[in-house]
């Protein structure tokens, strides 16, 4: 049985009249799709913006309603229209890393506060001080960053906390939009094999967002591509990467710059 199934899955946001007349009109960001997405597989969803990845993972994730379909988690049924506190279940069960750390953590906060929150929050039983430290060390950090604000941490160090505060209260599933784009190339890749190390040693389900086809290469068993709110196609990450059978797909790895060789320029010049 499937960790994560969506059924009929749909989302359509309602455009506003130009005049009084005019009838009512939706444009649609997801239309029906079907996805199963097994424990500890790691699923990277690319497209191009607007092609309803982010639509997609939120209704995954509680976050929006969808407009039709639905979604199970660990075969219990996900309904938005519940009050958060009977929908705790499911906040338990997820972690998020968004793009930019620093927009993502409260700056009046300190990191343990950041962390300690949804620790408190979900009713987590246990030591959360003792938790805090644990996560921290985890992620890279030292214990005695746990009193630094967002703005004394470097861009990675405040993605580290972010990732610590994901899993601090010990999701199944961990979520990443664009979790690496706003690093520079040197810390993207600590972070990169950070989250792999995560999600071998706590056996994690993973959702990525992600423009960075490299990222999805590195991170992911299995690839969705995403195009004009539908999943064009699906596979494993070396079956789609390699070879892909939707022209879109295709389209997508062919835009991939290439960055010359340096070396190979001055052979052929010779």
């Amino acid at each position: 049985m499937s960790l994560i199934q969506a059924r009929g899955l749909s989302r359509a946001f309602p455009l506003p009249r130009r005049t009084l007349f005019e009838r009512a009109s939706a444009q649609t960001a997801l239309h029906p799709t079907d996805l199963d997405i097994a424990a500890g597989e790691a699923v990277g969803l690319i497209g191009e913006s607007g092609s309803g990845k982010s639509t997609l993972v939120r209704l995954l994730l509680g976050l929006d309603r969808p407009t039709s379909g639905t979604v199970s988690i660990d075969g219990r049924t996900v309904d938005v229209s519940q009050s958060a506190k009977r929908l705790h279940w499911l906040r338990r069960q997820t972690g998020i890393v968004f793009q930019d750390p620093y927009a993502s953590l409260d700056p009046r906060m300190s990191a343990a506060q950041l962390i300690r929150e949804p620790l408190w929050a979900l009713g987590t039983e246990g030591d959360h001080d003792a938790r805090v430290r644990e996560v921290l060390i985890q992620v890279g950090l030292e214990p005695e960053m746990a009193d630094r604000y967002p703005h004394e941490f470097s861009g990675g160090q405040r993605q580290r906390v972010a990732i610590a505060r994901a899993i601090a209260h010990r999701p199944r599933i961990l979520v990443g939009d664009e979790p690496l784009s706003a690093l520079d190339v040197t810390v993207r890749a600590q972070i990169l094999e950070l989250l792999q190390q995560l999600l071998e040693q706590e056996q994690l389900t993973l959702i990525i967002v992600s423009h960075d086809i490299g990222v999805v290469q590195n991170l992911c068993t299995t690839v969705a591509v995403m195009k004009d709110g539908r999943i064009v196609e699906r596979g494993s990450t070396d079956d789609v990467l390699l070879n892909p059978q939707h022209d879109y797909t295709r389209t997508l790895l062919a835009a991939i710059p290439v960055i010359p060789d340096a070396t190979s320029d001055g052979a052929d010049a010779e």
